[in-house]
């Protein structure tokens, strides 16, 4: 493994990456893998605020499950992919969904403000997570459940994310893939619902911990 670095040099997410979330936004199941970026300036700590940024009126959160790389990759096979996974970490994909979906281009629009990336609050290391897709994940706003599921609930699990991803960029130690939210975002919500300022995020992932984000208005 290489020496460590203050950032990844990518955060990689993957998008309706769960059953549940793709029918709860209308779309079909990806046949491949929906890969976007989120900038590494919207790299947070775990319990950092959450900052709504101007001009957005439709922040909405996701729980997930996040690989960690730990030596380059390039073409693995999905057999060795694990091979290059240092550990897992709870993320909270935070997205702004007029930026992402109304405003043209891709969605790194709507995914890329700072503090839209809180991670951790520590990395768990392969053995101590032996089986990545049988998670608990879940998460609440003012103390009310708003997700609540697995990452059995995956439609392409681990190894075959960063088998997958490898076939198109090198992946390098530190970098990050996010692995994809589960049903109960606000956008899927009837009528949908949003993040305000002096809302409290909460959320976990099985074997990850637990953080929190309190939500502050515009800078």
């Amino acid at each position: 493994m290489g020496p460590p670095i203050d950032r990844p040099s990518k955060i990689v997410c993957i998008g309706l990456n769960f059953r549940d979330h793709a029918a709860e936004s209308k779309m079909e199941l990806p046949k491949e893998p929906v890969i976007f970026f989120k900038s590494t300036t919207s790299l947070v700590g775990p319990n950092d605020p959450l900052v709504i940024p101007r001009g957005a009126s439709k922040v909405d959160w996701e729980v997930e499950l996040a690989v960690v790389i730990g030596e380059k990759a390039l073409y693995v096979p999905r057999e060795d992919a694990l091979n290059c996974v240092a550990g897992y970490v709870l993320h909270n994909d935070y997205s702004e969904r007029s930026f992402q979906l109304e405003r043209g281009g891709q969605w790194v629009k709507g995914k890329s403000a700072d503090t839209f990336a809180p991670l951790g609050p520590f990395l768990a290391t392969p053995d101590e997570i032996s089986d990545a897709s049988r998670l608990a994940m879940w998460l609440k706003v003012n103390g009310e459940t708003r997700q609540n599921s697995s990452t059995a609930n995956m439609i392409f699990d681990v190894p075959t994310l960063v088998s997958y991803v490898s076939q198109f960029m090198t992946l390098l130690p530190g970098d990050v893939i996010s692995t994809g939210t589960p049903a109960g975002v606000g956008l899927g919500m009837n009528p949908p619902r949003y993040l305000k300022a002096g809302d409290v995020v909460e959320l976990g992932v099985e074997g990850l911990g637990e953080s929190r984000q309190q939500v502050v208005g515009p800078r």
